[in-house]
C-alpha cells in the first residue's frame, strides 16, 4: 500500500470520526430538546387541569361571597390571560398572577366560614392543591430537562455542533417576584 494511500485512509477515517460525533451530538441535543417540550406539556397538562377547576371554585365562592367580586374578577382574567397566551414566557407570566390570585381566593375562605365548611369548597379547594402539588413536580422535572439540556448546548465541543445547527437556549421555569417575597403571618 503505497503512502497516498494510507494518508486517504486516515483522513477519511478522520472524516468519518467527525461526522459520526456531529451526528451523535445533534441527536442528543434533538432528543433533550424534545424532553423539555414534554416536560412543558406535562406542566401545560396540569395547567389545564387547574384552569378546568377554577371556574366550578369561583361559582361556588360567589354564592357565599357577593361583595368580593374584585378577586373574582381577577381570577377569571389571570386565567384567561393565561389561555390566550402563546409563548412559554407568557404563559410562565401569566400562571404566576393566577397563583397570586388563587392564594388570596382562598384566603376569602378564611372570612366565611360557611364558605369553609362546604363540602363542595372543601373538595375543589383540596383538588386544587393536589394540582398545585403536580404543577411544582413537573416545574421542577421541566427545568432539570432544561439544564441538561442547556449544559450539552453550551459545553465543548458540543457547543459547535449547536451553534451550526441553531440550538438555542430554552429559559428555567422561574418563581415570580411575589412567589419570592416572605409571607407575612399574622395569628
Amino acid at each position: 500500500m503505497s503512502t497516498g494511500m494510507l494518508i486517504l485512509l486516515i483522513v477519511l477515517a478522520i472524516i468519518v470520526i467527525i461526522v459520526m460525533y456531529v451526528i451523535s451530538v445533534h441527536n442528543n441535543l434533538v432528543a433533550l430538546r424534545n424532553r423539555v417540550k414534554d416536560q412543558w406539556a406535562q406542566i401545560d397538562v396540569q395547567l389545564k387541569r387547574r384552569f378546568d377547576l377554577i371556574p366550578n371554585l369561583v361559582e361556588t365562592v360567589k354564592g357565599y361571597t357577593k361583595h368580593e367580586s374584585e378577586t373574582l374578577e381577577n381570577v377569571i382574567k389571570a386565567r384567561n390571560t393565561y389561555l390566550s397566551a402563546t409563548t412559554p414566557e407568557d404563559q410562565i407570566k401569566a400562571n404566576n398572577e393566577l397563583s397570586n390570585f388563587v392564594t388570596k381566593l382562598f384566603a376569602l375562605s378564611e372570612s366565611y366560614p360557611d364558605l369553609k365548611a362546604n363540602t363542595n369548597f372543601m373538595q375543589l379547594q383540596d383538588e386544587l392543591k393536589d394540582v398545585e402539588n403536580k404543577i411544582a413536580s413537573a416545574r421542577q422535572f421541566y427545568n432539570d430537562s432544561v439544564l441538561m439540556y442547556n449544559n450539552t448546548r453550551e459545553k465543548f465541543p458540543s457547543n459547535i455542533v449547536a451553534n451550526i445547527f441553531g440550538f438555542k437556549e430554552i429559559n428555567f421555569f422561574k418563581a415570580s417576584e411575589k412567589e419570592k417575597e416572605v409571607p407575612n403571618v399574622k395569628f
